[in-house]
C-alpha cells in the first residue's frame, strides 16, 4: 500500500524549489528544520534553537565518522555528558535533549530509522536557578551611563529605560514597531512568544526618553530612501537592532556603572519583576506583565523577594 505521507524526499524537493541557488542534497538536519518550519510553524527563534543543537551533535559524531542519523544511544549520552563537563546550563542540555527526541522521532515517521536511539535518555528536571537580579541604586547607575550629548547615547538611554520600565525581552524590543507604541497612553503593546499580545504601562523616566529618541534620534537614523518601522535603529546602516548589540551595550554601561554581576538583556526583565514584587505588587499583575502563561513561571521571583528579605534582615537586625 503506498505511503499517503510525504517522504523527505518530497521534503527535499519542495525546499529545493523554494530556496536558490537549490541544491541537489540535503542533510537529514535541513529537513527536520523545513519540515518544522512548514508543518508546524515554529518562530524563527525556535527553529534556530533546534538546528544549533542539531549541529552541534553533529560536528562531534564527525570526527568518530558516525552520521547523525546512525546514532546510537550510547553516543547521544557522551555527547550529553560533554555538555555538563564544558559548564552548559541544565535548562540548555534538557532544551537539547528536547530537540534530539524530535529529530529521530521525525526519522522514524519517515521511515529512516528503525530505532530510536532517545528512547533511554534520561531527562532530570532542570532545578530552577534565582535569576541574578539587580539593586534598584545599580539600575539607576547603569540608566545614569548613557552619554545625552550624543545620538548613541540618547538612543541607549531609551533602550535601558524601555526594558526596565517595561519588562519586555530582548527579542520584544529588537522587533518593537511604532505601531505598538502608545506614548501618550503610555502604554506599549508587545508580542511574546507563541505571538501572544499583552499591554504593558510604560512610567514617566521611560516615555521622556523615548520621546527624546523618536523626535531627535530616529529620524537622523533612517537612511535616504529606506522606510522602516522598527523603533531602535542601527547607527550605520539604519536598520533594526539585534539582539547581539543589544547585550554589548547591556555590558558597556554595566561596566561603567562599575556593576560585577554578570548581566544580560533578561537581567532588567528580572529586575523589573522583582522590584514590582518588592513594592507590593500582585503576583498575577506582575504576571500579566510579563506574559507568563503559568503563574508558577513567575513564582520564581516570589523566591528572589524572600532572598531579598533575609539579606535585609541580615544587615539591618541586631542579630542578624
Amino acid at each position: 500500500m503506498k505511503r499517503s505521507k510525504r517522504t523527505v524526499d518530497t521534503i527535499l524537493e519542495e525546499s529545493d524549489r523554494e530556496r536558490t541557488p537549490a541544491t541537489k542534497e540535503r542533510s537529514a538536519i535541513d529537513a527536520y528544520i523545513y519540515f518544522l518550519r512548514l508543518e508546524r510553524g515554529l518562530s524563527p527563534n525556535s527553529l534556530e534553537a533546534y538546528e544549533r543543537d542539531l549541529k552541534k551533535l553533529e560536528l562531534y559524531l564527525e570526527p568518530l565518522k558516525i552520521p547523525i542519523q546512525r546514532a546510537k544511544s550510547t553516543d547521544l549520552q557522551k555527547f550529553i555528558r560533554s555538555l555538563g563537563e564544558v559548564g552548559l546550563e541544565r535548562t540548555s542540555i534538557t532544551r537539547a535533549i528536547s530537540s534530539f527526541r524530535g529529530f529521530y522521532k521525525y526519522l522514524l515517521t519517515e521511515r529512516l530509522l528503525l530505532v530510536d536511539p532517545t528512547e533511554t535518555l534520561e531527562v532530570k528536571t532542570a532545578r530552577r536557578k534565582l535569576p541574578d537580579v539587580l539593586t534598584i541604586a545599580e539600575v539607576e547607575g547603569m540608566l545614569d551611563q548613557p552619554d545625552l550629548t550624543t545620538q548613541k547615547g540618547v538612543r541607549d538611554k531609551a533602550i535601558l529605560e524601555f526594558l526596565y520600565a517595561s519588562g519586555a525581552r530582548v527579542s520584544e524590543l529588537t522587533t518593537l514597531t511604532l505601531s505598538q507604541l502608545w506614548l501618550d497612553d503610555g502604554l506599549v503593546k508587545l508580542f511574546g512568544k507563541g505571538s501572544k499580545e499583552r499591554i504593558v504601562p510604560i512610567g514617566r523616566a521611560a516615555r521622556d526618553a523615548m520621546e527624546r529618541y523618536l523626535n531627535t534620534v530616529r529620524p537622523r537614523l533612517i537612511k535616504p530612501g529606506k522606510r522602516t518601522d522598527a523603533i531602535f535603529l542601527n547607527q550605520k546602516r539604519g536598520t533594526a537592532l539585534s539582539r547581539m548589540t543589544i547585550y554589548d551595550l547591556m555590558q558597556e554601561y554595566a561596566g561603567k556603572a562599575k556593576i560585577e554581576k554578570r548581566l544580560s538583556p533578561h537581567t532588567f526583565r528580572h529586575s523589573f519583576a522583582t522590584h514590582l514584587l518588592e513594592g507590593g505588587a500582585d503576583l498575577r499583575i506582575v504576571q500579566e506583565m510579563l506574559g507568563h502563561a503559568d503563574i508558577s513561571t513567575t513564582e520564581i521571583y516570589t523566591h528572589v523577594d524572600r532572598s531579598y528579605l533575609k539579606e535585609v534582615h541580615r544587615t539591618f537586625h541586631p542579630r542578624g
